[in-house]
């Protein structure tokens, strides 16, 4: 038992309740204290050491989950002794939508289940875990090369990023100095990967509120890019090009003729994207003044990324806490005010303008050098704790490694893009009629697995 924070950072809620449902751990104060990811009757705490793993102490449930109308607060009397308070959460009169998992708004397994009254929101409470895959506790069993497969399938719009996050910690951990080279082609990678995030975002995003054009506007210039970086990855989806120590290939012979193509092809292309679609009256009104969150809301829920941008937070990790070649080139910290659904909108748009500034800087100038610093057939990590974080597609992605000199990590935990988003939804969208949440949903990049893990 730890007291709550809650009352300090409101991004606590969810965190909190992760920190209960896989340790067990229960926060004093926090009026929510019910499991997230795992069912309401799971048995025992995962990522405990002496959790009990075995397929014959987890029998696959066949019943439905049972279901509470009421949260837990627990705190101490004045004995000291641990007392429960059960808080109801619907009234009589509420009436509740479950948007989720299977609705297409929803860009995954999320379910959000919704309290109305009438068309207006009145609270919004999240349910994870459909796709949780215990992937935090799977790397604590395998050698660090083998938990890097977890990375691309997070999220595979962001699967460089969170590769680079994953090796970036173990080789800060390790003491490996990284050729320049190496630096170059990540952080190149990275941003050809940021544009395939946020032409999905932008086409998915019209999508959702209908305009199947830029949709397809997007998708195909999606291919280009995909195009590119499957000439040196050999994939467009798992990518599987970082490793410990640099990277799997060096870069095809045509990248960097076909990466300076692409750039001159793709910076007419995005004004399209605001022709068919951004500048459109409908979508102003769709987007402007929805789902609203002022600075000072995003900074004490954890909004990260071009959702906190959008309300003028300078909350990017390239520049707060630069790694590979970020510190070395010029570009802007894209912030709006309009904090709102429109501005997170139109913050996409500018970084990847942004992100075709970074690659032209660098194409030209990769140096010459190894694509891989070798390493022993077994790698270990000294004893030690070390967090690595970079700037994803919808925010920071970070990995905390908490290493006792083995080849296996004793603890390793990521810090999702999307877990604090979500948790966010509430305020937001109190307030605001049923179908603005569709639209803050499109406005926000989240996707279920990076939340889930």
């Amino acid at each position: 038992m730890i007291p709550s924070v809650i009352n300090l950072w409101n991004a606590a809620n969810l965190l909190e309740r992760e920190v209960f449902d896989f340790l067990g751990i229960k926060f004093l104060g926090h009026p929510d204290m019910r499991r997230l990811f795992m069912r309401n009757d799971f048995k025992g705490y995962p990522l405990r050491k002496d959790f009990d793993a075995t397929p014959e102490a987890n029998p696959f449930p066949t019943t439905d989950e049972p279901e509470s109308d009421f949260t837990t607060e627990w705190n101490l009397d004045k004995s000291g002794n641990l007392v429960a308070t059960q808080h109801r959460m619907f009234d009589e009169d509420d009436f509740i939508v479950n948007l989720g998992p299977n609705h297409p708004s929803m860009h995954g397994v999320l379910r959000l289940q919704t309290v109305l009254d009438g068309e207006v929101v009145k609270h919004i409470y999240p349910h994870l875990g459909y796709i949780h895959r215990g992937m935090e506790k799977m790397c604590e069993s395998m050698t660090y090369p083998q938990t890097l497969a977890f990375t691309d399938r997070l999220n595979y719009l962001c699967a460089m990023m969170h590769r680079h996050a994953l090796v970036g910690v173990i080789e800060e951990g390790m003491g490996i100095e990284l050729s320049e080279r190496i630096q170059y082609i990540r952080t190149i990678m990275d941003e050809l990967q940021r544009i395939n995030n946020h032409l999905l975002f932008l086409g998915t995003c019209a999508q959702d509120l209908s305009a199947l054009t830029a949709f397809l506007y997007c998708m195909r210039d999606r291919e280009h890019v995909l195009n590119v970086m499957e000439e040196t990855t050999g994939g467009r989806l798992i990518q599987n090009y970082y490793r410990i120590g640099g990277l799997q290939d060096d870069i095809d012979p045509n990248f960097v003729q076909n990466t300076k193509t692409l750039c001159k092809y793709l910076r007419p292309m995005v004004q399209e994207y605001l022709d068919v679609f951004g500048d459109n009256v409908i979508t102003h009104q769709r987007l402007e003044g929805v789902g609203p969150m002022n600075l000072e809301d995003c900074i004490n829920y954890a909004v990260t990324g071009p959702a906190g941008r959008a309300a003028g937070w300078h909350n990017d990790v390239r520049k707060n806490h630069p790694y590979a070649m970020y510190g070395k080139v010029d570009f802007e910290d894209i912030t709006l005010t309009g904090a709102d659904s429109m501005a997170r909108y139109m913050v996409h748009i500018q970084e990847i303008y942004q992100s075709l500034n970074i690659i032209e800087q660098l194409i030209d100038n990769i140096p010459e050098g190894e694509f891989y610093i070798k390493q022993k057939p077994i790698i270990k990590v000294p004893e030690g704790q070390w967090y690595f974080s970079v700037e994803g597609g919808a925010g920071e992605f970070g990995v905390y490694l908490d290493s006792r000199g083995d080849k296996s990590p004793y603890r390793l935990k990521m810090r999702p893009m999307g877990l604090t988003l979500t948790g966010a939804f509430d305020k937001m969208l109190k307030g605001q009629k049923l179908a603005d949440l569709v639209a803050t949903g499109a406005a926000i990049d989240f996707v279920i697995p990076d939340i889930d893990r």
